[in-house]
């Protein structure tokens, strides 16, 4: 028993001067450990605590990157970006420094309005945030006062302000359909600014902070990048004017819609392009200047995004419309391609063609009688355009068709673009084929037949459409330069040339008449459609033309949906004289310079080649023996009445008559003997009778009554336009109303007025 209380005690003194010697040591290595720290802080410390602090960084804010600009093709910009800024509340700060958070309350209150509950809800819920935007889109001018009274006042705390960019487009309304504009995020949306959208948005830059001894900030930058800057093929001065006159046209009569379109047909580039209503790109979403007040208030959210995307579609791209007469160019160059006709071939319009099971009649109700290759376009012939086709074959028609992209995409860069419709092959029967001929029961795009047009002018080149030249980086050094594509050959030289030739005898002498625009040459065909449902009085009417007219430089694509406040919506002139108030204003404004007429053209078409022009909407016919012996030719109904006698025919006998409002005009047998002319019945003009050129015993019989028209003139048509209703504008010398046309679809057949098949089988 004693010797284990022995044991104990000993275990006791050697536990306590083990646990001694423990406690002295840690004693020793906390004393060692307390002058270390001493040392460090009156020899390192500074150095240490930057440390420790700069391990608190926080992002500060931000750095907005500029979205590229979009500019005109001479450098005009048309899309910009605006300094704007935010006031963030740091919540975080503000409550670290609580003291302050009167002064900066009131601050607040002073200058912006914000009441003071609004900063105490925020402080509140999220008080460890470091970062909440108080107000945006601030200009300089609400946010300078502010800054100096920071400056001023160092009670007020938690609070600065952040830089931002908003899009700006200095023209609003211009060029809306091609330009686009943003979302509220600065997410492109149509147009350039949609398809563009990547090479235009950069990249934001970041400022990072942190506090250093003294609480002071030290900041980190990282600069942003850039947007890309695009600069588009669009001219603005060319814009401006066809906008205005697309304003001024619809102020004046109005239209359902309407759209123009300005191209270089030798590299495909847009020059301007406008369509549908006019709205400011500031403010898409502006429905003030379309509807009425009491029209807003009742409609529904569903029904103003409704408006809103109707506002926003670029028609010129994606509204689809039967081309009417405009097509018909493409069905001689179709024919000529291939070898089914030539130019000497010659066509004999009855009045109405027979094409599976249907009648289908020409505008000409009596028939326009024998008419050459150019005299088909001249004068609109569809009774021509369908023997044409028939000949080609549907073979032929659709392969040419997909040819000039019709059906299908152009790949414009920009969104939207719809493709057309055209008959698929197997459909493709034979009234099918009739009415496709003249541009009917197929439906395309203004852009599609722009740039198929231009191939037909050009030499036979289909370039891609695209409305933007290059592609800049933020030190306006190239970076892409957008070069023309050709997509394929369409037609040969030979075939433009004669369509050039056709289509500048169709403004000179034709149904384009008046399209002509003093001292320049101009090439063009006028098209009327009418619409679905059929017999509704429910018109398209165009105007597909290039100037100068054997070298063009720009195609120009004028068309009218639904022309309002007319005599008849089916009169083709509306768009000619619509698309001649543009091309006065506009050839001078492109530095296209008059070149005057083209003589040996226009002396070609008096030796009498080609005329034989009249109304398209006329009962006119001309009948042509070669090696025969006489000709007559009657009832020109407001043109000109013109007989030829047989070529070097024997007694050759010609006589015009009827040749109401207009020119009547015989001529007898060149190089026949005893040739014999009269021309009779010419009211309101000169009436005149030539006798045979060289022949033997020749007479010539003139009417000696001379009224008082004004055309006084021998050998030279009078043709009208496809119809010649008052519209208003301004009309050419000899241009007179005609008289109703038929009604479009009869028990008889399909109808139509203008020189266009309106009808389906």
């Amino acid at each position: 028993m004693q010797r284990t209380a022995d044991n104990i005690k000993t275990f006791n003194s050697r536990m306590q001067a083990r646990l001694l010697l423990v406690f002295c040591i840690i004693t020793l290595m906390l004393a060692g450990l307390i002058g270390r720290l001493i040392y460090i802080t009156r020899t390192d410390g500074e150095r240490y605590a930057k440390q420790v602090l700069s391990r608190q960084t926080y992002v500060r804010g931000v750095i907005p990157y500029k979205r590229g600009e979009i500019l005109d093709r001479n450098g005009t910009v048309l899309a910009r970006n605006e300094l704007r800024y935010r006031l963030i509340l740091d919540p975080y700060n503000l409550l670290n420094n609580s003291d302050k958070i009167p002064a900066t309350l009131e601050a607040l209150k002073s200058f912006y309005g914000i009441e003071a509950e609004t900063v105490n809800t925020i402080l509140e819920e999220r008080p460890d945030s470091r970062y909440k935007i108080l107000l945006d889109n601030l200009q300089l001018s609400q946010v300078e006062p502010f800054k100096q009274h920071m400056e001023e006042n160092p009670d007020i705390k938690g609070l600065w302000f952040e830089e931002k960019y908003i899009r700006a487009y200095p023209y609003e309304t211009l060029a809306a359909d091609v330009i686009g504009f943003t979302s509220a995020d600065g997410v492109g949306l149509y147009g350039i600014e949609g398809y563009y959208n990547e090479e235009l948005t950069g990249v934001n830059g970041r400022e990072f902070g942190y506090y250093d001894s003294e609480l002071n900030i030290e900041r980190i930058i990282k600069e942003p990048e850039n947007g890309k800057t695009i600069v588009s093929t669009i001219d603005i001065n060319a814009q401006r004017i066809i906008q205005r006159h697309i304003r001024e046209f619809n102020e004046e009569f109005g239209s359902f819609s309407i759209g123009v379109l300005v191209m270089d047909p030798n590299n495909g580039e847009i020059i301007a392009m406008a369509s549908n209503e006019e709205y400011n790109l500031n403010s898409p979403r502006d429905l003030s200047g379309i509807y009425s007040e009491e029209e807003l208030a009742a409609m529904t959210l569903e029904e103003k995004l409704e408006a809103m995307n109707a506002l926003w579609k670029n028609d010129v791209i994606s509204f689809g419309y039967e081309p009417g007469s405009t097509f018909k160019p493409f069905t001689v160059a179709m024919a000529l391609e291939e070898g089914i006709v030539s130019k000497n071939s010659t066509f004999f319009c009855d009045g109405v063609e027979h094409a599976g099971g249907w009648d289908i009649k020409c505008s000409a109700r009596n028939g326009h009688g024998t008419l050459t290759l150019t005299e088909t376009l001249m004068r609109s012939c569809n009774d021509a355009m369908m023997q044409i086709a028939a000949m080609e074959g549907r073979d032929i028609f659709y392969k040419y068709q997909k040819y000039f992209s019709f059906g299908e995409k152009t790949n414009i860069d920009l969104p939207g673009e719809e493709s057309g419709i055209i008959t698929d092959l197997k459909n493709l029967n034979a009234a099918e084929l009739a009415t496709s001929s003249f541009g009917q029961t197929f439906n395309v795009t203004m852009l599609q037949m722009a740039a198929a047009f231009s191939s037909l002018v050009n030499g036979g080149y289909y370039y891609r459409p695209h409305v933007v030249r290059e592609i800049l980086n933020d030190e306006k050094a190239t970076v892409k330069k957008v070069e023309p594509v050709l997509v394929r050959r369409t037609v040969s030289e030979e075939t433009s040339e004669f369509i050039k030739e056709a289509m500048y005898k169709t403004v000179e002498m034709g149904t384009a008449k008046p399209a002509k625009v003093e001292g320049y040459t101009i090439g063009g065909k006028t098209g009327t459609a009418e619409k679905f449902p059929r017999g509704k009085g429910k018109y398209v009417v165009s105007f597909l033309g290039c100037a100068p007219a054997l070298d063009p430089e720009i195609v120009i694509y004028v068309v009218i949906n639904e022309p309002q406040n007319v005599a008849r919506q089916d009169d083709s002139s509306i768009a000619t004289k619509f698309a001649n108030r543009i091309m006065t204003e506009l050839l001078p404004a492109l530095g296209i310079y008059p070149e005057g007429e083209i003589d040996y053209l226009i002396d070609e078409n008096l030796a009498g080649e080609d005329n034989t022009g009249s109304n398209e909407n006329g009962m006119t016919g001309n009948n042509q023996d070669t090696n025969g012996t006489g000709a007559t030719d009657t009832e020109g109904d407001e043109g000109q009445s013109t007989g030829t006698t047989g070529t070097n025919g024997s007694g050759g006998q010609n006589t015009g008559t009827n040749g109401g409002e207009g020119q009547s005009t015989g001529n007898s047998g060149t190089n026949g003997s005893g040739g014999q002319s009269a021309g009779t019945g010419g009211n309101e003009d000169q009436n005149t009778g030539t006798n045979g050129i060289n022949d033997t015993g020749g007479q010539d019989s003139r009417d000696t009554s001379q009224n008082s028209g004004d055309n006084q003139q021998t050998g030279q048509n009078e043709p009208q336009d496809e119809n010649t209703a008052d519209t208003g504008l301004p009309p050419l010398p000899g241009q007179e109303e005609p008289e109703p046309s038929d009604p479009l679809i009869t028990n008889e057949g399909i109808n139509e007025p203008d020189g266009d098949e309106q009808g389906e089988p």
